[in-house]
């Protein structure tokens, strides 16, 4: 693994130990880049389910201004730190150990905004819209933000959830990619009608 474009570009990552955490490949990560980006003019990233932190690196070297990582596995934690010092970005990010609902949590109580935000969990957790959901609920992401899954391609999640729409889908044999949009305006009338939808 390695970081493949931008200001850290052919910086190699280290890989988590033992078989618990399944790193973005460098192909899949070059698509994901190139649906997103490839560049970005600044901005904030959460990489929720981090592993290496190889997605969140990735767009600290191409752009990104600050970014968050999330893991609860203390390996991962680690691995991420030696990661952002070999990238040499360790000074833009800030790293937690924490679960993912509980981190979303903690940084609403903090106001922190985010323009871009990698899910790339187990892929059995399929409930990443749900976590979408409770970000927009939690005022988590600014308008115009953009949401990045990596999932199982056997699993399909819908073209639209409240605020977010699918902009893009790809899939690489095992693993799929959608990347959602969010639209804070849309939000209100979307959810209306899924409520409206419960209670029929």
């Amino acid at each position: 693994m390695r970081v493949i474009s931008g200001t850290a570009k052919g910086r190699p990552l280290k890989a988590v130990p033992g078989t618990g955490t399944r790193p973005t490949t460098d192909k899949v990560k070059e698509a994901v880049f190139s649906m997103i980006g490839p560049y970005f003019d600044g901005g904030r990233a959460l990489d929720l389910f981090a592993g290496t932190g190889g997605l969140g690196i990735e767009a600290l070297s191409r752009g990104m201004e600050q970014a968050v990582f999330v893991d609860k596995d203390s390996k991962s934690i680690e691995v991420i730190r030696e990661n952002l010092k070999t990238a040499k970005v360790e000074g833009k990010a800030e790293v937690y150990r924490n679960e993912a609902v509980r981190a979303l949590k903690a940084l609403a109580k903090r106001e922190v905004r985010f323009d871009l935000v990698f899910l790339d969990p187990p892929y059995r957790m399929k409930d990443m819209d749900a976590l979408m959901l409770l970000m927009k609920e939690q005022r988590l992401l600014n308008d115009g933000a953009t949401v990045m899954i990596e999932h199982d391609s056997s699993h399909t999640y819908p073209e639209e959830a409240g605020s977010f729409h699918t902009v893009k889908h790809s899939v690489y044999g095992e693993t799929a990619i959608t990347v959602y949009r969010y639209n804070e305006e849309d939000g209100d009338n979307e959810e209306l009608t899924q409520d409206e939808e419960d209670q029929a």
